[in-house]
């Protein structure tokens, strides 16, 4: 089963937490990248990633973002068009500084949708729960959850967006609902953290993901591609990280993720090993070509690479999911996977499709056994 679950049409706008602030009209750009839980009641969590946008950003010359104050709640910012660079549909780079400074087209906050036990239908849409920016940290939005049950705690990873810095934030719970902010765990683009589902050796651990402009080169005849690639890191308490020496999961230079590869879903545990679920990105559109892979790490050792799958993409973009929503479309070829749950003898994975909606497949468990 492949299935859209939750899209823009699905959000009720009348109950965004922008509406009491915004005296402008806005629109759901996307409702997508849901990070994925099973509740206590036996039902599914997402916790998908709405980005709303100005329904007319630019006026009288200006093009306008939206942005949180602690002060005034949700407010807009103008900038001059000829000053900006809006070739990407998500944000747009101010050419007036020296660094390489952007500002966003849309505004993310994160809203909690009831899913029943196998993820074929909602069940609620918990609006009064929304998670929405409260930092100033935050001020342009809360993306990504990523979430990922150790105990009986909830630990839910999200990408903070400001222009303080661009961070990963925790939030806990105990009934997967109510969540409470622990603050900043991770500074500056490092995205994509995926914290473990266990421990290991009574230790945390978490896949990162630091991002930069500035990569050095592999010796000569080296297989790898210099660029993001996903790193380990330990904590005894989930809030203190320390990276681990070694990389992990590097960009090959004969696979076609060469651009870029980054987490996906938070790692759980098999049999065979650690299952980790990735994307990697091969140059081809405006944002690239995104596909889902997979490793399996060592349970005892997360650092050792049992198998990296890199080769045939577990799951595409598939455009038949989005042809009814073809006039919403803004950007192609992205699955960005970033949940996972057990079902019996089948993994539910959650994936956000074309950064538009949330996507739900069913994969039998035995594709990621090891193989003799």
């Amino acid at each position: 089963m492949d299935h859209l679950i939750f899209s823009p049409a699905d959000v009720d706008l009348e109950q965004s937490p922008l509406r009491g602030d915004l005296r402008v009209e806005t629109y759901i750009l996307g409702a997508f990248n849901p990070g994925l839980t099973r509740l206590p009641n036996g039902n599914l969590l997402i916790m998908v990633r709405v980005a709303e946008a100005l329904r007319h950003p630019i006026v009288d010359n200006h093009v306008h973002a939206i942005r949180w104050d602690e002060e005034c709640g949700f407010v807009t910012d103008a900038y001059d068009v000829s000053t900006v660079d809006v070739s990407d549909p998500r944000k747009f780079r101010l050419l007036a500084h020296q660094s390489r400074v952007m500002a966003l087209t849309s505004l993310s906050w994160l809203l909690p949708v009831e899913l029943n036990a196998d993820g074929s239908s909602v069940v609620h849409v918990h609006y009064e729960r929304a998670i929405i920016p409260r930092k100033s940290y935050q001020q342009y939005g809360v993306e990504d959850a990523r979430i990922s049950k150790v105990g009986g705690t909830y630990y839910m990873t999200t990408c903070s967006v400001s222009a303080e810095r661009h961070s990963t934030t925790l939030y806990t719970s105990i009934d997967g609902l109510e969540w409470e902010l622990h603050g900043i765990i991770l500074d500056h683009q490092n995205k994509d953290m995926l914290i473990f589902e266990g421990l290991v050796d009574h230790k945390f651990f978490a896949l990162t993901r630091p991002l930069g402009d500035l990569y050095f080169a592999y010796p000569p005849g080296s297989p790898f591609e210099p660029g993001p690639s996903i790193n380990l890191a330990s904590s005894p308490d989930a809030m203190h990280w320390r990276p681990v020496d070694t990389p992990l999961l590097r960009p090959r230079k004969a696979s076609t993720s060469v651009m870029k590869i980054g987490g996906g879903a938070p790692p759980v545990k098999t049999p065979e090993g650690w299952l980790v679920l990735y994307h990697g990105v091969q140059p081809g559109t405006i944002v690239g070509i995104y596909r889902t892979f997979w490793a399996l790490l060592d349970l005892e050792n997360p650092a050792i690479v049992l198998s990296c799958q890199d080769d045939e993409p577990l799951l595409e973009a598939n455009p038949e999911l989005t042809e009814p929503l073809k006039d919403l479309m803004y950007i192609t070829g992205v699955v960005f996977t970033t949940g996972i749950v057990e079902h019996g003898d089948m993994w539910i994975v959650a994936s956000g499709e074309a950064d538009l909606a949330c996507r739900i497949t069913h994969l039998p468990k035995s594709i990621f056994l090891l193989k003799p």
